[in-house]
């Protein structure tokens, strides 16, 4: 029988979730309309690979911190959410360049600041003392 608990049990399986997941919320928006553009779709790839393991290092986090309950684990699920953001945030910028610009600072800046921000939370849970 089916539990939506075992999922989170067995790792394999929630990988597999994740990425087939965001293949497919990100199928039709990105990946088909760049289809045919060879090495700019690989760049993309690179970037979807990152949002997917975000995605399942967060939801690996999110759940050892339900689990345990430490601020170590609490702050090591909100870097590895603002880790996402940046994987976004970098997807959007190889995916449209230009379009996304703001006036302050480009995209593509914005996620290496949240690159370095998910950096920062990770030495922070690192030298925790709990």
């Amino acid at each position: 029988m089916f539990r939506p608990e075992r999922i989170v049990e067995r790792k394999s399986t929630l990988f597999s979730v994740v990425v087939t997941g965001v293949i497919a919320i990100l199928a039709l928006p990105i990946i088909i309309p760049h289809i045919l553009h060879g090495y700019h779709l690989i760049h993309i790839f690179l970037h979807i690979g990152g949002l997917s393991l975000a995605v399942f290092i967060s939801v690996l986090a999110g759940f050892a911190y339900y689990k345990l309950r430490t601020k170590r684990l609490l702050l090591s699920a909100v870097a590895f959410t603002v880790f996402i953001g940046a994987q976004i945030a970098l997807l959007v910028d190889a995916t449209w360049p230009i379009m996304y610009d703001f006036e302050i600072m480009s995209i593509s800046e914005i996620g290496h600041l949240l690159t370095f921000v998910t950096l920062g939370l990770l030495a922070l849970g690192v030298f925790r003392n709990d």
